[in-house]
C-alpha cells in the first residue's frame, strides 16, 4: 500500500469516525505528511492507530500521540489564524506542524534535547517558518513569554497545571489529557475571566505522561 492510500485510510477509517468532522482539519491531515515526522525505524507505523515510538534513545521512550487523538485535539482547540499558540511536548514536531497551518505563531517546548533537535530539523525540512522549538521544561517557569490564545499539552498529566492556565489570555483555551491509567480524559479549559475558568470533558483516552510533570502523592500505610 502506498503512502497516499494509507493516509486516506487513516483519515477515513480512524479519524473521521472518531467525531473529527471539521473539513479544515481533515484536509490539513492530507497536506502535512505524518510519515515525514516519524523516525525512519518506525515509518511503517506512521498511519497506524497507535502511539509511535520516537527513538529508543530518548528519555523514557517518548511517543507521538495516535493520529485520531492528535486530530481530535486539534479540532477541539479551534485555533484561528491570528492566534499565538504554545505546545508542551514537541516530540517529532508533527503537532506543531499541524498547528502552524492554523495559527499565526507556534512556540513548542521540548524537555528532551534529542527530540528538540528532531522537531527542529523536521519542521525545517517541511519549510515551516512560524514555529519556534524551545528546549525547556514546560512544567517549570516558561522560558518564553505569554499570554497565549491557546495551549496544547501533547501528552498526559495528572492534573491541569494552574501555572499554564495563568498563561492563557481571557478567552484562551487549553487542551490536555488528564488522569491516571487506565482512565484518562481529554479536557478543554477556557479562561472566561481573570480568575474564572470553564472545563469541558471531551473524550476518554490514554496517553503517555509528559516528562517533568509531577505525579500525585501516594500514601503508604
Amino acid at each position: 500500500m502506498n503512502n497516499e492510500q494509507a493516509r486516506f485510510n487513516m483519515i477515513e477509517q480512524q479519524i473521521r469516525p472518531w467525531d473529527v468532522l471539521d473539513q479544515g482539519v481533515l484536509s490539513l491531515l492530507a497536506v502535512v505528511k505524518r510519515e515525514d515526522f516519524v523516525p525512519p525505524a518506525y515509518r511503517s507505523m506512521a498511519f497506524f492507530d497507535t502511539e509511535v515510538p520516537l527513538s529508543a534513545a530518548t528519555k523514557e521512550g517518548q511517543h507521538m500521540l495516535a493520529p485520531k487523538v492528535e486530530a481530535r485535539l486539534l479540532q477541539e482547540l479551534g485555533v484561528r489564524r491570528h492566534e499565538r499558540v504554545l505546545e508542551i511536548g514537541a516530540g517529532s514536531g508533527h503537532m506543531a506542524a499541524l498547528l502552524s497551518h492554523k495559527a499565526r505563531q507556534v512556540i513548542t517546548l521540548e524537555i528532551d534535547p534529542v527530540l528538540a533537535r528532531m522537531a527542529s530539523d523536521n519542521l525545517k525540512r517541511a519549510a515551516i517558518s512560524n514555529v519556534s522549538v524551545v528546549e525547556g521544561d514546560g512544567s517549570k517557569r516558561l522560558p518564553t513569554a505569554g499570554p497565549f490564545d491557546a495551549i496544547l499539552l501533547s501528552g498526559s498529566v495528572a492534573a491541569v497545571p494552574s501555572a499554564l492556565l495563568s498563561e492563557l489570555k481571557v478567552g484562551g483555551r487549553l487542551a490536555a489529557i488528564v488522569g491516571q491509567e487506565p482512565v484518562m480524559c481529554a479536557v478543554l479549559v477556557t479562561r472566561v475571566g481573570e480568575s474564572e475558568f470553564r472545563s469541558v470533558n471531551l473524550f476518554d483516552t490514554v496517553a503517555q505522561r509528559l516528562s517533568g510533570f509531577d505525579e500525585p502523592s501516594r500514601f503508604h500505610f
